[in-house]
C-alpha cells in the first residue's frame, strides 16, 4: 500500500503537468486583459469558513487533525471573499481577483469509505458590484475564456443559466415547510419527488410542469412572466443574457436557460451558471459558478459592498476534454541529442546548447549510440520529434 497514493488521488505525468499549465497560462492572460489581479488563497482554512455559512456540506470538506477545526479547500470562492472582507477590504470596488491552485473534496467510495479527490482549479472573483452588470461581465468573461480555450463544434459547448431568486420566487406560492423538499426536487430533476409531495394536485402539476421548463432564453422567459408576472429579477436576467447572446452564438456555445437548476455547492443566491460540453462518453463540466452575495455579507462586508460573483474552470476536465487519448503535441515533444561515440559528447552538449538558445526543447541521450538507425529508434521511443545525429 505504501506504493499507492491516497485513495482518491493520482499521479500526473509530464504530458499532464504541461497541458495544465498551459490551460492556466491561457486563462490567466484572458484575466489579466479584463483587468483581474491574482491571489493565492490558502489551501488550509478554518470549517466556518470553507463551509461557508451551510453552503458546502460538511461532508464535502476534508478535515484536518489539529487544535483548532481546520481542512482543506473545496473550492476558492470562500477563501477569496473572506479575504476581499478581511486584508484587502481597504481596496477599492469593484476588485477583480484571480486565483489557480488545488482543490480538495471528500465522497464515498464504492467500498463505503471515505475517499480524497484533489482537483486543479483557476476562476475568478468580482467583488462589490450589486447591479446586474456584474452578472454580464461574469458571463462574457466566461465565454472570452472559453474562446481561447480551443473548444470544438464536436464538443457542443452549452452555458447553463438559472437564478436562485427566481427559482425561490416560484416557490412562494407553496406552504413554507414544503419549499425546501420542493426546491431539492427540482434541482435533483425527480418527478416522483414531487409526486408525493402532499400538496393539492394543482401545485404538483404546476411543479412537474416547472421541472421540465427549459430551453433557450427566448422561449423560456415569456413563460416566466407569465408565473411570475412583472419581476425585476427578470428583467435584470433577460438584460444579461441579451448582451452576452450575440457572442455566446459566435462562439457556437448555445445557451439553456433553466430556472429550476442549481448547483451542487449552495453556496449562490443569484444568478447561477454552468458551462458543460459533450466527452467522449458523457457530458462534462468544465466550469461553475454564480452570484455569492449573502457569502460576501457573512465575512463582515458592508451592506453596500455584500456582493460578489465568480466562477471557476476545471482544468483537468478541460484537459482531458481537448486531449485524445494516445495524441501527441508536437509542440511540446523535444529534440533528441545523440553521439556515435564518447568523444564526441563534448559537441553533442554544445549542440544540446545551441538547440536551446533557440528556444527548442531538447533533451541528450547520455550513453553513445553505436549508429543512427539505433538513435532513431531511441528518439521514437521516447516520444521525441526529431533527432540530432553525431557519428
Amino acid at each position: 500500500m505504501a506504493l499507492q497514493p491516497a485513495a482518491g488521488a493520482r499521479d500526473l505525468h509530464p504530458r499532464q503537468v504541461d497541458r495544465n499549465r498551459q490551460l492556466c497560462q491561457r486563462l490567466a492572460a484572458v484575466y489579466r486583459l479584463w483587468g483581474y489581479r491574482e491571489v493565492a488563497p490558502p489551501m488550509v482554512e478554518r470549517l466556518d469558513t470553507l463551509e461557508a455559512g451551510g453552503g458546502i456540506a460538511e461532508r464535502d470538506v476534508a478535515r484536518l487533525i489539529a487544535e483548532e477545526p481546520l481542512g482543506l479547500r473545496p473550492e476558492l470562492t470562500a477563501s477569496i471573499a473572506r479575504a476581499a472582507c478581511t486584508r484587502l477590504a481597504d481596496r477599492p470596488r469593484p476588485l477583480r481577483l484571480w486565483a489557480e491552485g488545488s482543490t480538495f473534496r471528500t465522497f464515498t467510495g464504492d467500498g463505503g469509505g471515505q475517499r480524497l479527490s484533489e482537483r486543479l482549479q483557476s476562476g475568478v472573483e468580482l467583488l462589490g458590484v450589486r447591479s446586474a452588470a456584474a452578472d454580464a461581465e461574469l458571463m462574457a468573461l466566461l465565454l472570452a475564456c472559453s474562446e481561447t480555450l480551443g473548444l470544438q463544434a464536436s464538443h457542443q459547448p452549452r452555458l447553463l443559466v438559472g437564478h436562485h431568486g427566481v427559482l425561490s420566487a416560484l416557490l412562494e406560492d407553496l406552504p413554507a415547510a414544503h419549499r425546501p423538499r420542493a426546491r431539492q426536487a427540482l434541482s435533483g430533476f425527480d418527478p416522483l419527488a414531487i409526486a408525493r409531495l402532499p400538496l393539492p394536485q394543482a401545485q404538483i402539476d404546476r411543479l412537474q410542469a416547472l421541472l421540465r421548463l427549459r430551453g433557450e432564453p427566448t422561449v423560456v422567459l415569456p413563460q416566466l412572466r407569465r408565473h411570475l408576472g412583472e419581476s425585476p429579477l427578470i428583467d435584470e436576467l433577460a438584460g444579461s443574457l441579451e448582451i452576452v447572446a450575440p457572442t455566446a452564438a459566435r462562439l457556437g456555445i448555445s445557451l439553456q436557460l433553466d430556472p429550476s437548476f442549481q448547483p451542487h455547492f449552495d453556496l449562490y443566491d443569484g444568478i447561477v451558471l454552468k458551462l458543460v460540453c459533450l466527452g467522449a462518453e458523457a457530458p462534462v463540466e468544465i466550469a461553475s459558478g454564480g452570484r455569492y452575495d449573502a457569502l460576501v455579507g457573512r465575512f463582515g462586508a458592508e451592506a453596500a459592498e455584500a456582493a460578489g460573483v465568480g466562477f471557476g474552470f476545471s482544468i483537468e476536465d478541460i484537459r482531458d476534454l481537448l486531449l485524445r487519448p494516445g495524441s501527441r503535441d508536437p509542440a511540446g515533444r523535444p529534440v533528441l541529442v545523440a553521439y556515435g561515440n564518447h568523444s564526441s559528447l563534448a559537441r553533442a552538449l554544445e549542440c544540446l546548447a545551441r538547440l536551446h538558445e533557440k528556444g527548442q526543447s531538447a533533451e541528450l541521450l547520455p550513453d553513445a549510440c553505436p549508429s543512427r538507425d539505433q538513435a532513431e529508434a531511441a528518439a521514437q521511443r521516447r516520444g521525441c520529434s526529431a533527432l540530432e545525429w553525431l557519428p
